[in-house]
């Protein structure tokens, strides 16, 4: 009864969070305050600019806040975040081949997005397929992932050589992570999907919780930990891919949000679960708010205020845990 209200309290509390910082962010932007929409165009400002940026923020911050919460569980490693497997530098990668080939002149902005999730899983592929053949310890998967990481940037670089300075920051500006998607289906499918996610996983929570014991003592418990870890791994993969290929590399989301809500609500993924993929989600709302506001009316890329925001804080509470 303890831990049901427990599970209550922090649900209520993630959620009177996301929906205070859903409508702040809602109301907020660099036309002003925009409490009573007084006319179409402010109504058009409020339906077609803000609320899909929000609902964006909602479903992004929600998939990699997620992402890495699941994947510090299967290699029981507080470092791990969604990007570390390189996923993030394949999407890199064949967005920067794409942008060379002039893909999206030829089929506009929508070549981008498929190319990014096309690395994605080219990654997500070869990283599930090294897992199940050689059946790699997680500490060669971590390494793998690393190298990955480092083999695109150094191709990012080529292509970079090859490109003219204005395709150079159209890649550099996707890198640095944008809420900006014009295609409302991108959006709808992200948040239908991190939804999804969020379900599924939800019926994983105990095993989770026992893999924190060790691979063996879950085994002794009747978990199938090779087949539970590789689902997940894959779950949690997909989830990273889809949402790097439509908002770019948004950093810190994965990685920060899982150690607060272990601060806050300890280390049960029943609660871990949910309240982290509603703080990452509220945590991206009101970051990218911020890059809409700090100099408006221009615009700073949100990954870069997850990055200093984020990495802030994170530090913060490594210095005051030790």
């Amino acid at each position: 009864m303890e831990k049901k209200r427990k599970w209550l309290i922090s649900l209520f509390f993630s959620l009177f969070f996301l929906l205070l910082c859903g409508i702040g962010s809602l109301v907020t932007g660099p036309a002003g305050f925009l409490f009573f929409p007084s006319d179409q165009y402010e109504r058009a400002i409020l339906l077609n600019i803000r609320l899909p940026r929000v609902l964006l923020g909602f479903a992004a911050g929600g998939s990699l806040s997620l992402s890495g919460l699941l994947l510090q569980g299967i290699f029981r490693n507080p470092l791990v975040e969604p990007y570390t497997l390189g996923i993030s530098g394949g999407a890199a990668l064949f967005v920067a081949l794409s942008i060379v080939a002039r893909l999206d002149e030829i089929f506009g902005q929508f070549a981008i997005s498929v190319a990014g999730f096309a690395g994605s899983l080219l990654v997500i592929l070869t990283i599930l397929t090294l897992s199940s053949k050689r059946h790699l310890k997680k500490e060669e998967l971590l390494l793998s992932g690393v190298m990955i990481s480092f083999i695109s940037s150094s191709f990012v670089m080529l292509c970079f050589s090859l490109l003219k300075s204005e395709d150079v920051h159209r890649i550099i500006f996707w890198m640095m992570g944008t809420l900006q998607e014009e295609k409302k289906e991108f959006i709808l499918f992200l948040s239908f999907l991190s939804l999804l996610s969020l379900f599924v996983s939800q019926f994983f929570s105990l095993h989770l919780n026992a893999l924190q014991l060790g691979e063996e003592e879950a085994a002794h418990l009747g978990i199938d930990v090779f087949r539970v870890k590789r689902f997940l791994l894959f779950m949690s993969s997909i989830l990273t891919g889809v949402t790097v290929s439509i908002t770019g590399i948004v950093g810190f989301v994965g990685l920060l949000i899982p150690h607060l809500m272990r601060l806050l609500f300890g280390s049960d993924y029943r609660f871990l679960l949910f309240s982290s993929f509603l703080f990452g989600s509220s945590f991206l709302i009101v970051c990218d708010t911020l890059s809409r506001t700090l100099i408006k009316p221009a615009e700073l890329p949100v990954g870069v205020i997850t990055g200093i925001v984020g990495g802030s804080l994170f530090l913060f509470l490594l210095l005051r845990r030790k």
